[in-house]
């Protein structure tokens, strides 16, 4: 099976295991999207769409965002961790999208990866969700799944990028990675994959394989020890 078939089959079962393929993060616009993935570093989806409603009633629009200060915007989102960073990326990214972009979120990724705090990760999402474009989004759900699959053999972020790129369908691989997330925490998760239960076990690289290498127990032992 060449890896654009294993892509296939792949994209295939995902689709039909989650139909509903979007990004768990609350947003309204772009700009709300992009600060949301900014705050998602180190921090749960679940926390930031907890600490945006406040963020973004405070900083509606990209004007009031520019006029805020670091340290204001950082009280507000310190629950994310690294709020000062972060809170200077948003300003900085704020007033360049005024200044440099008409005060429109750019649609392309080399654009995108200009601003402060974006990389290609980010990027990808942007143009993926928001304007329609083939995207791949490389979080460490996508590159640990596409790496037991058999997808690539890489584990730098851009090298997992271009080696789906290359086997992907365009029009799915921006839902594939959502979908890639969502099988990454309930069933093929950092600390074991739940083989027994796999979607895509039949196809599967490493099936029966943990994430350390470790042989796992079938699903009739696994059953058998949670009893």
């Amino acid at each position: 099976m060449t890896k654009k078939e294993l892509a296939r089959q792949a994209v295939a079962a995902l689709k039909e295991e989650y139909p509903g393929a979007v990004c768990s993060l609350e947003y309204q616009d772009p700009l709300q999207l992009l600060i949301a993935v900014r705050l998602s570093a180190q921090c749960t989806d679940a926390r930031v769409n907890l600490v945006t409603p406040g963020l973004f009633a405070r900083f509606p629009t990209l004007e009031a965002f520019c006029e805020g200060t670091e340290e204001e915007i950082g009280e507000l989102i310190r629950s994310c961790g690294f709020y000062n960073t972060k809170s200077k990326d948003i300003l900085g990214m704020c007033k360049m999208i005024r200044d440099e972009f008409g005060g429109k979120v750019p649609d392309t990724i080399e654009e995108l990866t200009r601003l402060p705090g974006v990389g290609r990760k980010t990027a990808n999402l942007i143009v993926g969700d928001v304007y329609g474009k083939p995207a791949v989004v490389t979080d460490t759900h996508c590159i640990r799944i596409a790496g037991r699959l058999g997808l690539t053999d890489n584990t730098a972020p851009e090298k997992v990028e271009n080696d789906l790129r290359a086997v992907l369908p365009p029009e799915e691989s921006n839902d594939f990675c959502h979908r890639l997330v969502l099988h990454g925490r309930a069933v093929c998760t950092a600390r074991k994959a739940y083989c027994e239960k796999c979607c895509m076990a039949a196809f599967c690289k490493k099936k029966g394989v943990g994430p350390n290498g470790e042989k796992l127990p079938s699903g009739k032992q696994a059953a058998k020890k949670r009893k």
